[in-house]
C-alpha cells in the first residue's frame, strides 16, 4: 500500500493561501484531505438547523469541487475524532498527519489524544499557525509573561509582526502535485444530521472603501460600515494573512480589530481558567439576580429599550449583531438586569454564526467588567445615549423594532437610573476590600 499524507481540515476551510495543507502538499507524498463533522461537539448543538453547519456543510462543498477539478476530493467523516483515525490508518499506510493549529481547549485535549493515538502508531503528527498572525509566546513581555492589557499588548505585537514576514503559502497552486484521492460521496447535510435553512451567508470578501472608512462608520449599525468577514475568519474561508497584508495599511482601527482577535485567542491560551470564570477572581462575589423571566425578555428582545431590542432581534434573525450594539446589550444585560455574564455568553454561542470562543469571551467578560482589560464596574452604558449617538436617526431601530413608538410596545423592564445605581451598590459589595 503506498504511503500518504493526510490533511485535516477544521477551522481553516480553504484550498487558499492554507499553512498546513501547503506544508503537507510539498511534503513530497501523496495527500489525503479529510474533514471530520465531531459529533463530540454536534451532539451537544440541540437545534437541527443551526446555521453554523450549514455553513461549514456549503464551504466543505466549495473545496471539494475545487479539488475535483484536479482529480481529487475531500473524505468527509462523521463521528468522534480518535475512532475516524483508527479507521483511516485500516484503510491507508498513513505516514504523516498535517494540520493547523485550534486554541480551544477542548481542541487541544482532542489534539493531545489524536497526536498520541497517531504516534503510538508509527504515525508523525505536525501542527501549523493558521488561524491568528501571532500566537501563544510570540507576543509577550519582556520578562516572558502574557500581556493582559491591550494597549502594550499591541504595541509589542506591532513591533513583532514588522520583524515577521507575513509569508503567503500558495497550497492552491500545488494540487496537481499531491491530492489525488478522491474522496468518499460527498455527504448531504441531512446525512450529518443537520436540516439547511436556506441563509444567505455573507460574501468572503471585502470593499477596500470599507475599510478606508471603518474607523468612521464601524460604530454605526444602521449602515454598513463593517466588514462582516468574522463568520469567514472564525471558519477560515478567508486568510487572515491574506487580509491583514491587503488591509492592514488601509486603516490603523481595522488592523487593531485584528490584534484584538489575536489578543483574545492568546489570552484563551494562556488562562483557559476564562472558560466558566471570571478572568479576575474578585468578580466570582458578584450576587447576580439571575432572573428567567428578565433574561428570556432580554433573549426575546422584550426589554422596552429599542436599540437592546433591535440588537436581539437583529441576532435571532440572522445570526448576526452589529459589534456595537454587541457591547450595548451585553452591558445591559450584566449591568441593568445583573445577569450573569455566562448566561449571555451561552445565548450567543447558540446564535452567532460568527461565533468564536475566545472573542466571544473576552466581549463578555469586558462588559461584565471582569476580563482582562476590561471596562471599569461603574461603566454602565446608557441605551438612550447610545441610541442618540450610534443611530441618532433611528434607522437601524426602526428596522428591527418597527413597533417601538406604538402602545403595543414593551415597557422598559427597568428605570435605567435605578438599576445603574443598584449596579453600583451590587458591584461594590462584592469588589470591596476584605
Amino acid at each position: 500500500m503506498q504511503p500518504i499524507s493526510i490533511f485535516w481540515f477544521r477551522r481553516d476551510l480553504r484550498i487558499e493561501d492554507n499553512r498546513g495543507f501547503h506544508e503537507a502538499l510539498v511534503s513530497g507524498l501523496p495527500v489525503q484531505p479529510i474533514f471530520i463533522f465531531d459529533t463530540n461537539i454536534l451532539n451537544d448543538l440541540a437545534d437541527k438547523s443551526d446555521r453554523r453547519v450549514e455553513f461549514i456543510h456549503q464551504a466543505l462543498y466549495k473545496m471539494h469541487l475545487q479539488l475535483q477539478q484536479v482529480g481529487a476530493g475531500i473524505a468527509v467523516r462523521l463521528g468522534d475524532p480518535l475512532k475516524i483515525f483508527a479507521d483511516l490508518l485500516r484503510d491507508y499506510s498513513i505516514n504523516t498527519v498535517f494540520t493547523n493549529h485550534d486554541y480551544e481547549p477542548y481542541a487541544i485535549r482532542r489534539d493531545a489524544a489524536v497526536k498520541t493515538f497517531l504516534e503510538a502508531n508509527g504515525v508523525v503528527y505536525k501542527s501549523y499557525k493558521d488561524q491568528v498572525l501571532l500566537e501563544k509566546q510570540e507576543v509577550v513581555k519582556e520578562d516572558g509573561k502574557p500581556y493582559t492589557v491591550f494597549t502594550p499588548y499591541a504595541r509589542r505585537w506591532k513591533a513583532t509582526l514588522q520583524k515577521k514576514d507575513l509569508q503567503s503559502y500558495p497550497s492552491e497552486q500545488l494540487l496537481n502535485a499531491g491530492a489525488p484521492f478522491v474522496g468518499d460521496d460527498f455527504p448531504t447535510l441531512a446525512n450529518v444530521g443537520f436540516k439547511a435553512t436556506g441563509i444567505l451567508f455573507p460574501p468572503a470578501a471585502w470593499q477596500s472603501d470599507t475599510i478606508k472608512r471603518y474607523k468612521e462608520r464601524r460604530d454605526l449599525p444602521a449602515v454598513k460600515g463593517t466588514t462582516q468577514l468574522g463568520v469567514h475568519l472564525r471558519f477560515g474561508t478567508i486568510s487572515v494573512r491574506s487580509l491583514a497584508r491587503q488591509a492592514g495599511s488601509l486603516n490603523e482601527t481595522f488592523l487593531n480589530e485584528l490584534i484584538w482577535r489575536d489578543f483574545y485567542h492568546m489570552i484563551l491560551w494562556h488562562f483557559p481558567h476564562v472558560v466558566g470564570h471570571s478572568f479576575k477572581p474578585a468578580y466570582e462575589a458578584i450576587q447576580w439576580r439571575n432572573k428567567q423571566e428578565e433574561f428570556q425578555s432580554w433573549c426575546e428582545g422584550q426589554t422596552g429599550y429599542p436599540i437592546v431590542d433591535a440588537g436581539m432581534r437583529e441576532l435571532n434573525t440572522t445570526g448576526y449583531m452589529h459589534n456595537r450594539v454587541r457591547m450595548i446589550v451585553a452591558s445591559f444585560l450584566t449591568k441593568h438586569l445583573l445577569i450573569d455574564w455566562r448566561w449571555g455568553e451561552a445565548y450567543f454561542a447558540k446564535k452567532l454564526l460568527d461565533f468564536d470562543l475566545a472573542a466571544n469571551n473576552g466581549g463578555w467578560q469586558w462588559a461584565a467588567g471582569s476580563g482582562c482589560d476590561a471596562a471599569p464596574y461603574f461603566r454602565v452604558f446608557n441605551p438612550y445615549l447610545q441610541t442618540q449617538k450610534f443611530d441618532p436617526e433611528l434607522q437601524y431601530i426602526r428596522k428591527w423594532v418597527p413597533t417601538f413608538e406604538e402602545l403595543t410596545y414593551a415597557r422598559p423592564i427597568v428605570a435605567h437610573e435605578f438599576a445603574r445605581k443598584r449596579c453600583l451598590e451590587v458591584y461594590a459589595k462584592a469588589l470591596k476590600p476584605a
